[in-house]
């Protein structure tokens, strides 16, 4: 969480768009009683503002002691950090927690995006995620997307955002750095 917030930070100091660094957290980081805090400090060390980081958890991690979780997350959601849940759709949990806990990005899985264009199931089950996170206010981002075909039907279902090899492979940060400076466009030509 330190190196993403520096990498952030150093960015935005270079006169790079800011934008929302995501990490992953595990459920051994989100249950330590000095998360929060742990959080907050890095955050002063970095000098990166809150709503630039935006952490990743699992449907599980959410739905391990409900009352603990909630008062961590609001905790995050006091200081200004986002909340994302990655993978979404591939737990085994209520929906409940989208409405009592403070959320701001719904991941869906990369296995839905994967067979959407092929599998009427899958189709369904992502139109859904899609209509169900606009109409609670979230953000919605399709992971995995690796086809044009995969790409116009989530454009097609209003996905508000999406990433995957279609449009980039992982990159180092310097690499990224540059895609940032170009534009994405522009890098699909070069």
């Amino acid at each position: 969480m330190r190196e993403a917030c520096t990498q952030a930070r150093a960015w935005q100091e270079a006169g790079l768009p800011p934008m929302p660094m995501a990490v992953n957290v595990s459920a051994t980081e989100f249950h330590d009683k000095g998360f929060v805090a742990s959080v907050r400090r890095i955050l002063s060390e970095t000098r990166l503002e809150p709503p630039y980081l935006e952490l990743e958890l699992a449907e599980g991690v959410l739905m391990d002691d409900a009352e603990s979780t909630a008062s961590v997350l609001h905790g995050l959601k006091k200081m200004g950090v986002r909340i994302a849940v990655d993978d979404f759709g591939t737990g085994y949990s209520s929906l409940s927690y989208l409405r009592q806990f403070p959320i701001d990005v719904l991941k869906i899985d990369q296995s839905f995006v994967h067979q959407m264009t092929t599998d009427s199931e899958d189709s369904t089950i992502v139109s859904a995620i899609i209509n169900m996170g606009k109409g609670l206010k979230h953000l919605v981002v399709a992971e995995g997307i690796e086809t044009q075909a995969q790409r116009a039907y989530l454009q097609s279902q209003f996905c508000q955002e999406g990433r995957g090899y279609l449009f980039s492979p992982p990159l180092a940060a310097a690499q990224f750095a540059h895609l940032l400076q170009i534009g994405l466009a522009d890098a699909a030509v070069h």
